[in-house]
């Protein structure tokens, strides 16, 4: 998985205020960056782009996400997951080879402050990232990671951070008691994070609520194919729903207008509505004053939280892990990985994914080494 060649290294920056400017620079960090004690230097080897991550970029500012890697005023780097060597140690208990799993800058190195370093892996104890929510700062060593496997990494890059996002979303709806709802609404529903939801929404033996996904017309077939919604509709077809069903909406698309009809249409009848991503990024906002439950942002960490006071340190990890080799074993073959790498293959899946021209069959796995 890593090349012999080397080549420059590189930072890949947005523009915080416009998200169609980038550009890649010369990193900030090399392969001969000097470390201090306790420091590693990690090779950023391969990393997923999807949808989820132009979230963390329109969210940026407002949920902190741009604050995991800075770079230059004005610029941000968006994280990625994926996996990572340890190039330099200067930290006991780390060493050379090694390679792990977790939350990188789209760069082609990366240094960190390993603490609470144990066999599963470490947090990362930088300064800048200790206000952050851990989640986001553990780093997973493969070789004690019971779901890691070496021929699924590009499945683990792609879909294992949607699927933890998915599984939190469809307890907190099990932990609500679906807010009385009888149907369940699902914006984007092609995207990974819905599809996601909506093989944990049907899976559930006590269901009572009907699964509805809103797509565009060119994804209709490939939404019906998933096979686990009980209805899929176009956007311009959600007025056919009945008005006096109690519905919960799950907005994974951000997309304002959207929002404001389903509210609308629902009027009281609309129980729980919140916002988890932002695929249609550019049509945020129409959240104020709208009939029924007011729109709320979705912050998977804090149910994470509540649910490690619940079931115990590992009761998370556990659950999620049954959840995720039933994922595996059921959608293997959906999914087509396309692997690029150099800073112009970047740009390319980046415009790609921000303009909307992504294909939802598709998965990207990146890397910035030539």
């Amino acid at each position: 998985m890593t090349s012999n060649t080397e080549t420059a290294a590189l930072d890949f920056l947005v523009s915080r205020s416009d998200l169609h400017q980038c550009r890649s620079v010369p990193a900030a960090v090399t392969r001969d960056t000097a470390l201090q004690a306790g420091q590693v230097l990690l090779k950023v080897d391969q990393f997923a782009f999807t949808s989820n991550n132009v979230t963390y970029a329109a969210f940026g500012d407002a949920m902190s996400y741009w604050n995991f890697f800075p770079t230059e005023e004005g610029w941000g780097r968006i994280p990625v997951w994926g996996f990572g060597e340890v190039v330099r140690s200067e930290q006991e208990g780390i060493a050379p080879g090694e390679r792990f799993y977790g939350y990188f800058p789209m760069s082609s190195y990366v240094v960190v402050e390993p603490e609470r370093v144990g066999t599963s892996g470490f947090y990362d104890g930088a300064v800048h990232r200790k206000p952050l929510h851990p989640l986001y700062n553990q780093y997973l060593r493969t070789s004690a990671d019971p779901s890691y496997q070496e021929s699924r990494e590009a499945e683990q890059m792609l879909l294992r951070p949607l699927l933890v996002t998915s599984f939190l979303i469809d307890d907190f709806l099990f932990d609500n008691g679906f807010y009385g709802a009888n149907a369940v609404i699902l914006s984007s529903a092609s995207s990974k994070t819905s599809y996601g939801l909506a093989f944990m929404l049907s899976r559930r033996l006590e269901k009572t609520y009907q699964v509805i996904g809103l797509t565009s017309p060119g994804n209709v077939e490939f939404v019906k194919n998933l096979g686990c919604y009980d209805q899929v509709l176009t956007y311009d077809q959600l007025s056919s729903l009945p008005a006096e069903t109690p519905v919960v909406y799950v907005d994974m698309a951000g997309n304002g207008e959207v929002r404001s009809a389903l509210h609308h249409h629902f009027g009281d009848n609309m129980k729980y509505s919140c916002a988890v991503g932002g695929t249609h990024w550019e049509q945020r906002g129409g959240a104020g004053n709208l009939p029924g439950a007011r729109p709320t942002l979705f912050f998977a960490p804090a149910q994470a939280k509540k649910r490690a006071a619940d079931w115990g340190p590992h009761g998370v990890q556990e659950r999620f892990g049954e959840v995720w080799r039933a994922f595996l074993a059921e959608t293997k073959g959906w999914m087509k990985v396309s692997r690029q790498s150099g800073p112009d293959a970047v740009e390319r899946v980046y415009r790609d994914m921000i303009d909307g021209r992504a294909r939802p069959d598709e998965g990207h796995v990146l890397s910035l080494h030539g």
